[in-house]
């Protein structure tokens, strides 16, 4: 019973960062300006596709009465394919997204969740069902954006984060969005399993411009946000050669990574608008049907 008025003003404090979330992903993905792009497959949509000849096998009342009556051939009206797909989305909430260099730049954290929640709105809006990694399985509509968006504001206590898309819906669409600097194995674990049941999408690394540039010198202690990794040095400037070489090493890494399972890969820093990366995102994520 000691536990329940910490767990209640935690959960209101969850229950009050959620909207503004929502509210400033909904401001975001009604910049992105969305063409209607048919999926260019037969199926059982309402938007007419083409017509095609009469088949053995062919139900007679598919046929186009109206067409066919132009010559002797007769004609079936075949209808776009608009039926849901699911697409899989994991935001990296562990405590190393909650960098930021200074206070002009916002968190790692803050953009992921705001391009990944901006990405469910535009997919749901586009009648697709949206997961959250193991959290939340696929499903349409204004509720599910809620629950994404109260999932998406709970920090996790890890270092750096391991991606989970299970469970996998089989030939769907994925995003992972991270700074991708803690060990890749758990990654090119979840991508070569996915490639294996037909799932491709975009991974989108967010880094602060002080990540990118290491702009640190002289006397500098370096700690990891969970303060479990600490390094002092007297020239910071001594080692931003080598750390620089590491990133580039590990962009590569990631690069191939996607190369062999049929992803892509994109890069985004916080001091940059999010609605480049968002457009980035989506299309990606469309891309990879």
């Amino acid at each position: 019973m000691t536990e329940a008025p910490h767990l209640r003003s935690r959960a209101e404090g969850l229950a009050s960062a959620y909207p503004p979330l929502l509210a400033s992903a909904e401001r975001l993905a009604a910049n992105v300006q969305l063409g209607d792009h048919g999926r260019r497959r037969s199926g059982s949509g309402d938007a007419f596709w083409q017509y095609r000849p009469l088949q053995t096998g062919d139900d007679a009342r598919l046929i186009d009465w109206r067409r066919s009556a132009r010559g002797d051939e007769q004609f079936i009206k075949q209808r776009e394919w608009q039926v849901a797909q699911s697409a899989l989305l994991w935001v990296d909430q562990a405590s190393s997204m909650n960098f930021a260099s200074s206070d002009k730049v916002t968190t790692k954290a803050e953009r992921a969740r705001l391009i990944g929640m901006a990405t469910a709105i535009l997919l749901v809006r586009g009648g697709e069902r949206v997961a959250l990694g193991a959290v939340l399985p696929p499903r349409r509509g204004n509720g599910q954006l809620e629950r994404i968006a109260t999932a998406l504001v709970q920090d996790r206590p890890d270092d750096y984060g391991i991606p989970d898309l299970s469970p996998m819906v089989p030939n769907s669409r994925a995003l992972i969005i991270s700074d991708f600097l803690g060990d890749l194995g758990p990654l090119k674990h979840v991508l070569t399993r996915a490639a294996g049941r037909g799932i491709r999408g975009a991974l989108m690394q967010v880094l602060d411009p002080a990540e990118e540039e290491f702009p640190f010198r002289g006397r500098t202690v370096f700690e990891s946000m969970t303060g479990s990794v600490r390094h002092e040095t007297l020239r910071a400037d001594t080692l931003r050669d080598r750390y620089l070489e590491r990133l580039a090493e590990r962009k590569a890494e990631l690069a191939d990574l996607a190369l062999n399972t049929g992803w892509l890969v994109g890069h985004h820093h916080t001091s940059e608008p999010a609605q480049s990366a968002l457009l980035w995102v989506y299309q990606a994520v469309q891309g990879a049907r």
